[in-house]
């Protein structure tokens, strides 16, 4: 909850990529609030208040995430409507206002872009989400300690790179500060 309100000032990017690791936790946990308090809440902090506050956030996500029937995969609708937004913002960015660095940062990766749909048989979903889909499998290999090629290490960073730009240009939207 803590790391979650802090991302979410600070990093669309991130935020939606640790939130897709909770979502993930909480499935690895049955969607029960007593293992997740068990196995994540506890380990977390000491405060017994601080405790509290984020066992509802966590049973508001499980609510949420069997109200939505997402308890086996798919992502909160939450998520889904910060995606529209940053893809907006993408083609917002690319056309209305033809930001040339963000021109150059996406062109860049778009062959690696294209190269990781292909690998990964997913032709139905946008680039942005092609980018999101890509530092998650990046996650999800570090954690398991799978090793990565120095070719798809050039292809996380190419779509780091387009996320970090879209995550900045984000914050200034929400901030009235786009230009």
């Amino acid at each position: 909850m803590l790391i979650a309100q802090q991302k979410l000032k600070e990093n669309i990017a991130e935020y939606i990529l640790y939130m897709w690791q909770v979502e993930d936790m909480i499935r690895a946990c049955n969607l029960d609030i007593d293992v997740i308090q068990e196995r994540i809440v506890n380990s977390m902090v000491d405060d017994e208040a601080i405790r509290k506050e984020i066992r509802v956030w966590y049973a508001d996500l499980i609510s949420k995430m069997k109200l939505e029937g997402k308890e086996k995969n798919g992502h909160l609708r939450d998520l889904d409507d910060l995606f529209i937004e940053i893809n907006y913002l993408h083609g917002t960015l690319i056309g209305l206002l033809g930001d040339e660095k963000y021109k150059g940062i996406f062109q860049a990766a778009m062959p690696l872009i294209e190269d990781f749909k292909k690998r990964a048989n997913t032709d139905n979903i946008t680039e942005i989400e092609v980018c999101f889909n890509g530092l998650y499998a990046k996650l999800m290999l570090r954690l398991q300690n799978k090793p990565i090629t120095p070719e798809t290490e050039e292809a996380f960073n190419a779509f780091a790179q387009v996320l970090g730009y879209l995550s900045i240009k984000y914050k200034l939207m929400k901030e009235g500060k786009l230009v």
